[in-house]
């Protein structure tokens, strides 16, 4: 019995060892970055990204985890043409000479199953600073169409445009921009 017992124990520790993290290709068609901020106290505007890619890796047994997320910039989408290309001169994405911006992290919290947030890394304009993205929901299950396991989450953060060289009209236009990552990805 006891050898029975031990071999179990063993066999148990050993397919641990084996489980291996998955990686998650992003879905660029699901996956829309958006920011929001306060426009002279009338209004908060809402704009996105319409380009996203990168790759998320989770280690359930582990609780650990990576992501990289690269957006386009020039994808920026406010709605209006003209204001496109004014989000994208000089005063602040300044696309033509940083036309990405990056979120890379190799910290990724766990409560439990769920996974809380992801303390990272945004660099926009060239400047990098510390962030930590709230994650508000995550759900993997098989995608219906694809018969592939997909996972998705939404995240948040809150970043100032002074941080990162992008200040202009600030007190009128709020400095604190809030960031909404929803992400949808697909197991390689």
């Amino acid at each position: 019995m006891k050898r029975f017992t031990l071999l179990a124990i063993a066999a148990t520790f050993s397919t641990a060892a084996l489980a291996a993290p998955d990686t998650y290709v992003i879905d660029g068609s699901h996956t829309l970055p958006r920011f929001s901020y306060d426009h002279h106290g009338y209004s908060t505007q809402l704009s996105r990204f319409d380009k996203t890619s990168g790759k998320i890796t989770i280690d359930r047994a582990a609780k650990t985890g990576s992501v990289n997320i690269t957006i386009d910039t020039t994808s920026v989408s406010t709605g209006f043409p003209l204001f496109n290309e004014h989000i994208q001169g000089e005063d602040f994405l300044y696309t033509a000479k940083y036309p990405t911006a990056t979120f890379t992290s190799n910290t990724v919290k766990f409560d439990g199953e769920k996974i809380t947030s992801i303390d990272g890394t945004l660099t926009l304009k060239g400047i990098s600073k510390p962030v930590t993205l709230t994650v508000t929901s995550t759900l993997c299950k098989p995608h219906p169409m694809l018969k592939k396991e997909a996972c998705g989450a939404n995240a948040t953060t809150v970043v100032k445009r002074s941080d990162f060289n992008m200040a202009k009209y600030v007190p009128y236009v709020s400095d604190e921009v809030t960031i909404t990552i929803p992400v949808e990805s697909i197991k390689e």
